[in-house]
């Protein structure tokens, strides 16, 4: 399976692939929305989408609304991973499309829950 990571830190970016790797994912790493559309738009299939909020070029909410917008892409599950925690910002980025939602700092085994849960995984 693969997993796309999208995040404007290199460190959180690694963390992330490190985590996805051990979990058995093949990952694709893009620094901001932007250079992850283009990832998808030359082919990449993930099942899965660790987006970031806060990034320069495209945010991970306007991300997940492109994302969402194109039918090619509908089946990419989509989880924000991000330091916004206001109770606003998780509905938003529910309704925009996201599957899940998870604030920074997280463990290991939050997201491995979270990619069980969404049935990504079984452990």
């Amino acid at each position: 399976m693969q997993a796309l990571v999208v995040d404007d830190s290199r460190v959180m970016r690694t963390i992330l692939t490190k985590l996805l790797t051990n979990l058995n994912f093949d990952v694709v790493q893009a620094g901001d929305g932007a250079e992850a559309l283009a990832a998808l738009d030359a082919g990449a299939r993930p099942e899965v989408a660790l987006v970031d909020w806060n990034m320069p070029v495209m945010d991970g909410l306007t991300f997940i609304k492109k994302v969402r917008q194109n039918p090619e892409y509908r089946d990419v599950v989509l989880m924000m991973v991000t330091t916004e925690s206001e109770q606003n910002n998780i509905v938003r980025a529910l309704a925009a499309g996201a599957h899940e939602y998870v604030i920074k700092p997280f463990t290991d085994e939050v997201i491995a829950e979270k990619l069980e849960m969404l049935g990504l995984i079984e452990r």
